[in-house]
């Protein structure tokens, strides 16, 4: 990963619409700074229309770590916590880019040594969009499991539909190419800040 946490492509049309949903709303889930400096970036392109048939988020495998029933939580920082900081925000959507509402998304993922909490729930958590589907987590950047690259853990459920169980990636990281589970349409859009790093990622479901 660059030290810059530079974006490895512009921002997707979700992206930007969820982005200003928020900054206009005042949302509370969705920092509204970080909005802010999204749509502010000058090299970014004039915010077009939704892509109504957007395809759906791809699925990947869930991998030997999950466990239920973790806390539900936004922030998965205890103390004592070591690494790089890093809130991850964005929505949920529909293939026709509505929102939605009280979806379940649950994380987990490895610390900065790229070791998972087997016993307990460190690192773990879960919580539901909000009413214009925006979700937020506060976490650390992982570090590299053997054989993987650096990647997020998700399970995403909308009520009475199918999970969709799925990894979310970092631009720029060396480990990507050789990762064989590794898929482009999972990248993260991330930018430096003040407080470590700002992820942004929309989810969309297999839902009209």
């Amino acid at each position: 990963m660059s030290d810059a946490m530079r974006p490895s492509r512009n921002l997707s049309r979700r992206l930007l619409l969820g982005a200003a949903a928020a900054a206009l709303s005042g949302a509370s889930s969705l920092d509204a700074a970080f909005a802010q400096t999204a749509l502010a970036q000058t090299s970014l392109p004039p915010t077009p229309s939704c892509d109504d048939g957007d395809d759906p988020t791809p699925a990947q495998t869930a991998g030997p770590f999950f466990k239920p029933r973790s806390p539900e939580r936004q922030s998965l920082i205890e103390p004592g916590m070591t690494g790089t900081r890093i809130a991850l925000a964005g929505m949920v959507l529909t293939r026709s880019c509505r929102p939605v509402p009280n979806v379940l998304l649950d994380l987990w993922q490895a610390d900065a040594r790229g070791v998972y909490d087997n016993k307990g729930f460190r690192l773990r958590g879960h919580q539901f969009s909000d009413a214009r589907g925006c979700y937020r987590f506060e976490t650390v950047v992982p570090g590299r499991y053997p054989g993987r690259t650096p990647h997020l853990h998700l399970r995403v459920q909308a009520k009475g539909r199918p999970i969709l169980t799925t990894q979310l990636y970092f631009p720029d990281e060396a480990g990507n190419a050789r990762d064989g589970l590794f898929d482009p349409a999972l990248l993260m859009r991330t930018q430096a800040a003040a407080s470590g790093v700002e992820a942004q990622y929309d989810f969309v479901l297999a839902i009209r």
